[in-house]
């Protein structure tokens, strides 16, 4: 018998879907809590304060997109995008409002069982191996303990993977972090799942605008990945 583990919340209007969905979720021990549209969306996440939350883009009422804008000021919850195959518009304005992965339709079982064991990994609190002091490069300041990230005196807001993205490169202090380094730390994927690498792309592109001129520090390695340019 499993016992409770985190409490999600699925936000879909597609009922056979929750119902796959909450019944593959709760075979693996994980509590669910479902709503057909964005407004009760947001009702169920104020009251039920999930730990990971799956958004369909496209609903009734309020759409995800909407729905994320609004989470993203009260809430850094994991938030894994639901996105039709053909509409790679969806997934970047999904990335952009906050979303921190996505799922295309139609989807594995298995891939969404990943995926929000990733994002929960990647979100549980780590005792050890954080940075205990700022980490710094250029006009960059990232706090672990507050959570928080300055350019140059002024707050910027990330995403939990943009953050954890930065946090990871700033830590390595000038060293390149390939693409399957990356996708393991932040995302918490391995090689052995099936993982579009144009997310990482997508995550610094957005990364280096919200960093502005500091976002040269950002450095792509061809071929390889990315790592920080630390005499900026």
């Amino acid at each position: 018998m499993f016992v409770a583990q985190e409490k999600l919340l699925v936000v879909e209007d597609d009922r056979n879907l929750v119902k796959l969905i909450t019944y593959n979720l709760e075979k693996e021990g994980y509590r669910v809590v479902a709503a057909a549209d964005g407004e009760s969306g947001l009702t169920a996440l104020r009251k039920e304060r999930p730990d990971l939350v799956v958004l369909d883009a496209m609903m009734p009422k309020l759409d995800g997109f909407e729905f994320l804008k609004i989470i993203r000021r009260e809430t850094r919850v994991p938030v894994l995008m639901l996105t039709a195959r053909k509409e790679e518009m969806d997934r970047v304005l999904g990335l952009e409002f906050g979303a921190d992965d996505y799922v295309t339709k139609p989807f594995g079982v298995r891939e969404l069982i990943a995926r929000v064991k990733a994002l929960l990994r990647r979100a549980a609190p780590v005792a050890d191996g954080v940075p205990g002091g700022l980490l710094r490069a250029g006009g960059i300041a990232l706090d672990p303990e507050r959570y928080e990230v300055t350019v140059r005196g002024k707050a910027v807001t990330l995403t939990t993977k943009e953050f954890e993205f930065l946090k990871l490169l700033l830590s390595a202090n000038g060293r390149a972090l390939t693409r399957d380094q990356l996708l393991e730390k932040v995302w918490g994927y391995d090689r052995s799942m099936e993982v579009d690498t144009r997310t990482i792309d997508q995550h610094v592109a957005r990364l280096r605008e919200k960093l502005g001129p500091e976002g040269a520090v950002l450095v792509t390695v061809k071929n390889v990945g990315y790592r920080i340019k630390v005499d900026a």
